[in-house]
């Protein structure tokens, strides 16, 4: 049911309730008469079309959006003035109606003022504190949206910015292999398109499965290998279990280009990149080492480390979390934490927005 509906379904209900159930009291107490059914009837229609101009006026006039000690005083006039209203139309036709049961004293009057201000007192608050509980309802609402579009243009920024730095470099190497060796020439320009396409669909998707990163982490590799031949090597120990699982896509393939841009290039002697994952107690955890020394680079500081920092906060909350230190005098070692519960969430959601 619309609010709208609920509204008129309230106002019809809870005005023939309390109108019909003072009628109800007087018909008991001195039987029926129809010209006293008729008032209330009459009574009732009133008592709705007051209170509904009072809503269009308070909307018009956007009462409900004043600060508090604004608004208190408007409700009591407010008040007052249908309490009034509902006198000056109901007391004189009372007077015919039942003349047996009035006087002219003035107490009748300030009785009648006080029984419809204690109905329209109570119309009042009730409708004014709804529309106050659903401003802030609305504003939280409100707050928690922009939060996530915050949220998710932040991370859309993030997966924006991994282009592959090393794209200049791989075009040189393949030239290099045209001549010398076609069939491998063909295959890296294979896996250089792999890992541009890849890089382009990260600005769609907030996830992807981990073996479809560590494909792309494959294909970079690979094209590594070309360019730094026997100075580089590489091991990947994959725990066939957290291959379904989700991660930020283009991550790894980040950390392991930095893990080559600060560690094995400037080892004189080349050196070793090795990325691992595994499951326990519920986490999943990413290990990547790498020849290199901490201290000397600019890895600790590099836009890398930065945004997988902020994406995996973004994604997974402060229960996610990203470690880089000195395993030992030449080893570098990235740690990642992901619970697997948030590991696991987007899934669903990814299939959804590709069917």
């Amino acid at each position: 049911m619309s609010k709208n509906r609920i509204y008129w379904f309230c106002q019809i209900v809870g005005w023939t309730m309390l109108i019909m159930a003072e009628f109800a009291i007087f018909t008991f107490e001195e039987g029926y008469r129809s010209d006293f059914f008729y008032e209330a009837i009459a009574t009732i229609i009133l008592c709705i079309l007051l209170t509904h101009l009072y809503r269009l006026m308070i909307k018009r006039w956007r009462w409900v959006q004043l600060p508090f000690f604004q608004l208190v005083p408007r409700v009591i006039l407010s008040v007052f003035v249908l309490a009034v209203i509902m006198t000056i139309i109901n007391l004189p036709i009372d007077k015919q109606v039942l003349p047996e049961y009035l006087s002219d004293e003035p107490s009748i009057v300030l009785g009648y003022l006080l029984n419809w201000g204690k109905s329209m007192l109570a119309w009042v608050l009730s409708y004014t504190a709804y529309h106050y509980v659903e401003r802030s309802r609305d504003a939280e609402i409100e707050k928690i949206l922009l939060k996530t579009s915050i949220r998710e243009s932040e991370a859309k920024v993030l997966r924006s910015q991994l282009n592959p730095h090393f794209v200049f470099n791989a075009l040189n190497s393949i030239r290099a292999l045209v001549l010398e060796n076609p069939t491998k020439a063909q295959q890296s320009i294979t896996q250089l398109s792999n890992i541009l396409r890849n890089s382009l669909l990260a600005d769609r998707r907030k996830t992807v499965e981990l073996r479809e990163e560590i494909k792309t982490v494959e294909d970079y590799l690979a094209l590594e290998k070309v360019r730094y031949e026997d100075r580089l090597n590489c091991r990947l120990e994959i725990d066939p279990k957290t291959q379904y699982l989700q991660v930020p896509p283009m991550m790894l393939q980040t950390l392991v280009e930095n893990a080559i841009k600060h560690g094995v290039q400037k080892a004189i002697s080349g050196g070793f990149v090795e990325l691992t994952t595994w499951l326990e107690d519920r986490l999943l955890y990413i290990r990547i080492r790498n020849t290199g020394v901490l201290g000397n680079t600019e890895a600790s500081s590099g836009f890398g480390l930065k945004n997988t920092s902020q994406r995996l906060e973004l994604l997974y909350g402060p229960e996610a979390t990203f470690q880089i230190h000195q395993e030992s005098g030449d080893v570098v070692c990235a740690d990642i934490v992901i619970p697997l519960q948030s590991a696991g969430v987007f899934k669903r959601t990814e299939e959804l927005k590709r069917v």
